[in-house]
């Protein structure tokens, strides 16, 4: 069993909707999926047709158990459940601070669902705060979606500085290029440049299209509605490489280990 975050600190990156198409992707390939929606904005939620409504909120959440496993629902895809998300996610990190073994909550919240799946993908909203050391402290990897700007790479900096400083391994953070112009001549080089500066860049590239923009219209992922479609072939190469990289290499040490 694999426990793969998407996540970013910095918003409007395209995290949502590669966790969406991802975990779709993983569930059609054959893993029992559960994709965890972490963020009060519910947009993964709203995405597969799912009611914004944990059980008893955020505090049915924190408690975990029969409150969380009762929160859960099936999508309209085999192999594919969904944990959604709700506005009193908001006060989440307020309510991590209060408990003891603050930073591990996250982790004892979704052990119990580590028997049942496959695959545990959690689509994470825009943190660096309590919240997001649960989150490194849950998952086997991190995959971090990175437009090929100044800004994004400088905050993906931010990022690794912040994981090396409290001791959480950078090697298991990995990093995608998102919404990419391929006629920007800036784009090009920057992906140039980042894929020879940081480990861990997948060579896999989602483009900026308009066919992302209207699985908002369509609320369902991109190989559903446009399955031929360049973006939705991209995000197909990047489950590939996911698989490859992580998943793959995840049943390699499980199997080491046993």
């Amino acid at each position: 069993m694999t426990t793969l975050a998407l996540y970013s600190n910095k918003g409007g990156v395209g995290k949502t909707t590669a966790a969406v198409n991802l975990s779709y992707l993983a569930a059609q390939s054959g893993a029992k999926t559960l994709i965890c929606d972490l963020d009060p904005q519910s947009s993964a939620t709203y995405y597969f047709r799912v009611k914004p409504k944990l059980k008893s909120g955020h505090r049915g959440f924190i408690k975990g158990g029969k409150q969380v496993y009762k929160s859960v629902k099936g999508t309209d895809y085999e192999n594919l459940d969904l944990l959604p998300a709700d506005f009193s996610l908001r006060n989440l990190d307020i309510t991590f601070d209060k408990l003891k073994r603050s930073k591990k909550r996250l982790r004892k919240i979704l052990s119990p669902f580590k028997n049942e799946y496959d695959l545990i993908l959690l689509d994470c909203p825009v943190t660096i705060s309590i919240l997001a050391e649960n989150i490194f402290n849950a998952v086997d990897y991190t995959l971090v979606p990175l437009i090929p700007t100044t800004l994004s790479v400088r905050t993906l900096k931010q990022l690794l500085s912040f994981c090396k400083k409290n001791k959480y391994d950078v090697a298991k953070i990995y990093t995608f290029f998102s919404m990419v112009g391929r006629h920007k001549k800036m784009h090009r080089e920057l992906m140039v440049s980042v894929a020879k500066e940081f480990r861990g860049v997948l060579p896999s590239a989602i483009p900026y299209s308009a066919q992302i923009e209207k699985m908002g219209i369509h609320r369902e992922p991109l190989a559903v509605f446009c399955p031929h479609s360049e973006a939705s072939k991209s995000y197909q190469q990047l489950w590939d490489k996911v698989q490859e990289t992580m998943i793959n290499a995840d049943r390699h040490t499980q199997a080491g280990s046993t």
